[in-house]
């Protein structure tokens, strides 16, 4: 459930130290880097990856479909069939609002 948390381990992206990782230990320069970085980051997302996609017309839109004809015992029946070939995604969408990161670790209201 809730697919969209980050899928670092040990590192909140809202403190400045790991929580519970060994990143110091592993000699990798990328998450010490990214350690160092995290202490100012925001709490805000400005952007996402949108999940529209355009066809090969430039329609934009979740799922494509097309209508075909099936012929069955001399019966026509029409069908619709998921276009899944020759899509491309929308990409980073700006937000209208920003919104809050879903690894912020401070209760923001408390009832």
């Amino acid at each position: 459930m809730g697919g969209s948390g980050s899928k670092a381990k040990g590192v909140w992206p809202f403190s400045g130290s790991g929580a519970g990782g060994d990143s110091a230990n592993d000699g990798n320069e990328q998450s010490l880097a990214r350690l160092k970085g995290s202490r100012s980051a925001t709490p805000f997302v400005f952007t996402r990856r949108s999940s529209l996609y355009y066809d090969e017309d430039g329609d934009l839109a979740h799922e494509f479909y097309e209508e075909t004809v099936v012929t069955k015992n001399g019966r026509k029946k029409s069908k619709l069939k998921r276009i899944q070939k020759n899509l491309i995604p929308q990409g980073i969408v700006k937000l209208d609002h920003p919104c809050i990161h879903v690894d912020f670790p401070i209760v923001l209201c408390e009832v």
